[in-house]
């Protein structure tokens, strides 16, 4: 009796690349999924470093909400030394904005810093903050910052949130300096009590603008000069 030879035939090695493809297809949706989720974890972790550091930068200076830089302007001044991103840093272990950039620094994915978030894209310009403050708190067209004390609400008031990149301050906007939902659909928050939460961007006004949620506020709701109404 002939013996078959060893091998396979075209068609099993067709049979076996059919299944390896259909597998394929079925686990990258999974793969990509479970990334998603664990880059909105690492996220979430940084707001909550975050936080700690704006609580730790309030203690320390009156509770004094630091300023938000520059608002629907892309960033180019970073000398001054009450906006977030060169105050905060210090309570966190990091050089100060300006310093970090004056040493040739610019955040870029891979990063370890709770400045980076692991899904933002760079956008190519001048500088790179994956997260934005809320544009309504401490702008400088007021005498003094925002204090927490002066805050209606402040465990709905937003502090920071996912930012789009080229801009130190955001809110729910169609326009580019608006709240980006980069993880899922959603955008992730954190407030001026430090509590973070993620949100779904239609329901936030991503794309669009403010829908005035009253679990998330971004208008500060107090007296004095402040930001007029952003679109």
């Amino acid at each position: 009796m002939q013996r078959r030879a060893d091998g396979f035939t075209l068609i099993e090695l067709l049979v076996v690349i059919g299944l390896i493809a259909a597998l394929a297809a079925l686990l990258l949706p999974m793969a990509q999924q479970a990334r998603g989720a664990a880059h909105s974890t690492t996220c979430r972790s940084n707001l909550q470093q975050i936080g700690h550091a704006l609580s730790l930068y309030m203690d320390d200076n009156d509770d004094f909400i630091p300023r938000r830089g520059q608002g629907k302007q892309k960033l180019f001044k970073i000398d001054r030394m009450s906006d977030w991103f060169n105050c905060l840093p210090p309570y966190a272990g990091e050089k100060p904005y300006y310093e970090f950039v004056g040493e040739g620094g610019r955040y870029g994915q891979g990063d370890h810093s709770i400045f980076m978030c692991p899904a933002a894209r760079d956008t190519d310009w001048l500088h790179f903050l994956p997260y934005a403050m809320n544009m309504y708190l401490s702008p400088w067209i007021r005498k003094a910052p925002h204090r927490i004390t002066e805050m209606p609400v402040p465990s709905r008031t937003v502090f920071m949130a996912d930012g789009e990149g080229s801009y130190s301050a955001t809110v729910p906007s169609a326009k580019p300096y608006g709240l980006p939902a980069r993880h899922g659909g959603n955008a992730n928050l954190i407030f001026l009590d430090s509590h973070v939460g993620s949100f779904d961007g239609d329901t936030l006004g991503c794309g669009t603008g403010d829908p005035n949620r009253p679990d998330v506020r971004w208008e500060t709701g107090t007296g004095g000069t402040n930001q007029k109404p952003v679109e």
